[in-house]
């Protein structure tokens, strides 16, 4: 795979065929005013050693020359490779609830939107340590294995929606065991799961899951999302809210009770989810307090720089430009190229 490191720089190659235009009319004026002293054959004649096809020469190899300058300074990088190296971090694995009710707007721009938000922000914030993320509604399933490929992590963050799931409900304990089974099996590292829900837990078992969690040395962190007086679900694509089988408006509110539970029984922390941004701060302290150790992590390599290669072609039409004189040399007199 190629690509410019700065390809910005790119936007100068513009100026080439400026100069070159510039170049062709300053031949034309030079030619036109030797036509006002004389038959131009006349004058040439007159000057056996000023060769006519150097100069050119001279200029398109400068003219190439500085391209690649250009095209050097943009840094081309050309391939990657996968490599396995040691970071010292902690394990997160993130399970987000996606289920219908998440899509209330009591925070801003929506639950679910302010939750992805705040998981994106986290992963900035990520350095050395691994993250995983599940989502979960009725069921609970792995939306990235747990790895230090930030980007991929924010790429999958992108595409989460209720949709991905079809059975409905909030099944906080599945997503916790689901997340126990994530992590690597390496000794020593600290790890979490971070819950984000509205709490509105509908199958039950997931107080049971967060101590098994805490047995394990995972600590469980619950992030509670929404407002206690609620909010209607509202229906995509339409200015309409979901109805119970009655015709009545469900309104979703945050059980603030059963989180704070769940948080209590994983040996975390429960941290309330509001318009402010203080969460992802609070949230990040109670990361850093966990254990690090070294984490062997499978990454991509920087791509690798391809410089040198054009820094060696540039030296050698410069050597060639200063190497052809402007006058002819009599050992090509007879190779028009060179006259």
């Amino acid at each position: 795979m190629f690509r410019f490191a700065d390809p910005t720089y790119l936007y100068t190659l513009i100026i080439l065929p400026f100069l070159a235009i510039f170049y062709f009319y300053s031949n034309y004026r030079r030619r036109k005013n030797i036509r006002k002293y004389g038959d131009p054959e006349l004058i040439e004649s007159l000057m056996p050693e000023v060769s006519k096809y150097r100069p050119d020469v001279k200029f398109w190899i400068v003219l190439i020359t500085l391209g690649l300058i250009i095209v050097m300074i943009s840094r081309p990088q050309f391939g990657s490779k996968m490599e396995t190296v040691k970071r010292s971090g902690v394990e997160v694995v993130i399970a987000l609830d996606i289920s219908n009710s998440m899509l209330a707007q009591d925070v801003i721009p929506s639950r679910l939107d302010k939750s992805k938000k705040l998981v994106s922000r986290m992963v900035d914030e990520f350095t050395n340590d691994k993250i995983g993320l599940i989502v979960f509604a009725g069921d609970a399933f792995t939306q990235l294995p747990i790895t230090s490929d930030y980007i991929s992590a924010k790429m999958f963050l992108e595409s989460i929606s209720p949709a991905l799931i079809s059975s409905q409900g909030t099944n906080i304990g599945g997503a916790i065991r689901l997340a126990i089974r994530s992590f690597t099996p390496q000794e020593g590292v600290g790890r979490a799961i971070v819950v984000i829900t509205d709490g509105e837990n509908h199958e039950g078992g997931a107080i049971e899951a967060a101590k098994e969690a805490a047995e394990k040395g995972i600590k469980v962190y619950v992030l509670g999302v929404g407002s206690p007086e609620g909010s209607p679900i509202p229906i995509r694509g339409s200015n309409d809210f979901r109805k119970n089988k009655d015709g009545n408006v469900i309104v979703t509110r945050l059980n603030e009770e059963m989180c704070q539970e769940i948080a209590k029984a994983g040996n975390g922390g429960y941290i309330r989810v509001d318009n402010s941004n203080s969460v992802q701060r609070a949230l990040q302290k109670e990361i850093e307090k966990l254990a690090k150790a070294d984490v062997e992590s499978t990454i991509y390599t920087e791509f690798d720089e391809q410089f040198q290669v054009i820094a060696w072609v540039i030296f050698f039409l410069l050597l060639i430009e200063m190497l052809i004189l402007e006058k002819k040399n009599p050992l090509f007199k007879n190779i028009k190229f060179f006259r």
